[in-house]
């Protein structure tokens, strides 16, 4: 009798779920997985010394692989983004963290994207066909003070907005 399978695929996005919220919740966070993944995998939610609930939120994709490609220098991953992708990514206010997870050696690394092509200064979406190549520092490796590293981002992102919303109805 021959059953369905389930692919190397799926292990491992899985696996790379588990690896991010362990992190996370080292933190004292929550993490809600998105069902429908159309660019966003993970949304962490932040809370203050006490437990109360911060405002904001830190959005995670998640890659996971079982052959990362870095380059021949063996410290910088190489990476392939969409276009698609990138148009929701750069955009979003809040910080949009990529996740990549190397299951091979159980261990992931990150990269705060807006920040990541705000310091490229050739950098210009609307030139992009498909996708761009990113450059990754394996020093950002991902644990529990690169958690602790979002929370900032998504705070200095906040205290940038402070009085310049508003909500008209």
């Amino acid at each position: 009798m021959l059953r369905k399978k389930r692919p190397r695929e799926h292990i491992i996005a899985d696996l790379s779920v588990n690896y991010v919220e362990r992190y996370i919740f080292l933190c004292g966070y929550s993490v809600e997985r998105v069902e429908y993944d159309y660019g966003y995998d993970l949304i962490i939610f932040t809370y203050d010394a006490e437990g109360e609930i911060e405002n904001g939120q830190i959005y995670i994709q998640l890659k996971a692989t079982d052959s990362l490609s870095t380059l021949t220098d063996q410290k910088t991953i190489s990476f392939a983004l969409t276009r698609s992708d990138l148009e929701l990514w750069l955009f979003e206010p809040m910080p949009c963290i990529l996740i990549i997870y190397d299951a091979r050696d159980s261990q992931a690394y990150w990269l705060y994207l807006q920040a990541y092509f705000e310091s490229l200064e050739e950098f210009d979406i609307s030139k992009i066909r498909e996708s761009v190549t990113i450059r990754l520092p394996k020093d950002n490796i991902l644990n529990q003070q690169a958690s602790e590293k979002f929370a900032k981002f998504k705070n200095d992102v906040l205290n940038q907005l402070q009085g310049v919303i508003r909500h008209y109805g």
